[in-house]
């Protein structure tokens, strides 16, 4: 017998684009620039998990792991407020020992007034 005549099936339909189907969402903000300047201007121990965590986020979203995209996102931005806080909290108290300081100094002969 010939297949002359006879249809081909049809081809396969296309591969499904990565990720889930359905409507597409913007991955969850990593917060890289606050966790940079966090950690260069305020406090660098907490600055540098805030660095780690939001390096992740964009990685973890491209293979698929939007939980883990969200909680990286959400622990970049505690450590970035964190270190934010504690970096006023350090440059207050720097300014009041430097003032404490100005104000020991005894204008007159340039020693502070404890005698030393």
């Amino acid at each position: 017998m010939s297949d002359y005549g006879n249809t081909p099936p049809p081809p396969p339909p296309p591969p499904m684009p990565y990720g889930a189907p359905g409507a597409v969402t913007p991955p969850p903000a990593n917060y890289l620039v606050w966790a940079i300047l966090s950690t260069v201007l305020c406090c660098l121990p907490l600055g540098i998990p805030s660095i780690v965590f939001s390096t992740q986020v964009n990685s973890k979203w491209a293979v698929g792991d939007v939980a883990g995209a969200q909680e990286a996102s959400a622990k970049a931005r505690q450590f970035a407020i964190w270190a934010g806080v504690a970096g006023v909290i350090l440059w207050v108290l720097w300014g009041i020992l430097i003032a404490v300081g100005v104000a020991n100094i005894n204008w007159n002969t340039g020693t502070n007034t404890s005698g030393f």
